[in-house]
């Protein structure tokens, strides 16, 4: 059911001051949808502030050319964060993703708004616009500057896209439906060049990246038939290699390129000692169902969670997890 943005539309010509948040880790659909968003409630007059529970990885930072986003903590204090009229998450709608913030959202008495597309969600306090059937976040953002008849425009336009185009794996994932192609084509109109955008995006590898790449995916594992692969990393790795955790990024999707498989899972060991779980399918079985059990969530076909370490133990824990439900699962048809 689409989205009434009647209601935000009323919030936002009722207020001033607006922070904006995302989740721990922030993708590019997460980035760009703010930057989107932040660039919209500019455009009509409003004073903005992007405040993020983790910093904006190294390879995205050219989506914030204007440094909008601020990482809370010692350069943003809680005070600092709580003076806003409205305060809007976007990107999630789970305590567990919006990190140290949570302590901005239960302390504010600022109104609280949601944007998401994920079919995880805890009551923030907020009133919600959400949309699973949406690929992304940004087609949200999207379509709420639209109906305030105020189009994105330039980088802003860019912006929107990178999210779109990154939360479906460049339009290849299932989640690329005709409304996704016909927002990005709306985009395209307003002025986005995607294959600059693709170059910024995935023609930009470091070396160190590749040598990452290497070891990880020399240790991609197969279970339950050939239906199940799995590879992780450790923190030794980035030390290595030269490279960091955000260089991660897109190999479990390397993992469901393998013939046969239906889901894949990453370990990534943070500097914390916890282990992040990155979990896809491309069959029925609901990997967001999975990433619940430990804490996380997301959508049916891509999901995350943190599992307390050491890998091993992480490892058994999950696999075991998808010995319930594979028996059950079946391939949909082309």
């Amino acid at each position: 059911m689409p989205i009434d943005w009647q209601p935000l539309s009323e919030i936002v010509s009722a207020n001033q001051r607006f922070v904006i948040t995302s989740h721990v880790r922030p993708d590019a659909d997460a980035i760009g949808s703010e930057i989107g968003l932040a660039s919209l409630l500019v455009k009509l007059g409003k004073d903005v502030r992007i405040i993020n529970p983790s910093a904006t990885p190294d390879h995205l930072g050219f989506l914030d050319p204007d440094q909008m986003i601020r990482k809370f903590g010692p350069a943003v204090s809680l005070e600092e964060a709580c003076e806003t009229d409205v305060h809007i998450v976007v990107d999630t709608s789970a305590w567990i993703q919006v990190g140290d913030v949570r302590k901005v959202l239960e302390k504010t008495s600022a109104r609280k708004v949601v944007i998401d597309h994920h079919l995880s969600s805890d009551d923030l306090g907020a009133i919600e616009f959400k949309d699973t059937t949406a690929a992304a976040a940004g087609i949200l953002v999207t379509e709420f500057a639209e109906f305030l008849e105020t189009p994105p425009e330039g980088h802003q336009a860019m912006a929107l896209f990178a999210a779109i185009a990154t939360d479906t794996g460049w339009f290849r994932f299932p989640n690329s439906t005709a409304r996704t192609y016909r927002t990005a084509g709306r985009l395209i109109d307003y002025g986005v060049q995607p294959s600059l955008l693709y170059r910024q995006l995935y023609e930009r590898s470091s070396l160190a990246r590749l040598k990452l790449h290497s070891v990880v995916l020399d240790r991609v594992q197969i279970d339950f038939d050939g239906r199940l692969a799995h590879t992780f990393a450790m923190r030794k790795d980035f030390s290595d290699t030269g490279s960091k955790p955000a260089d991660t990024e897109d190999l479990v999707n390397t993992c469901l390129t393998i013939e046969g498989v239906e889901a894949a899972f990453i370990f990534v060991q943070q500097f914390d000692g916890r282990i992040k779980a990155s979990l896809r399918s491309r069959s029925n079985l609901s990997v967001a169902a999975i990433a619940e059990q430990f804490g996380g969530g997301g959508h049916k076909l891509a999901a995350g969670a943190m599992i307390p370490g050491p890998i091993d133990a992480a490892r058994e824990s999950l696999l075991a997890a998808f010995k319930e439900v594979f028996p059950a699962i079946t391939v949909p048809s082309e």
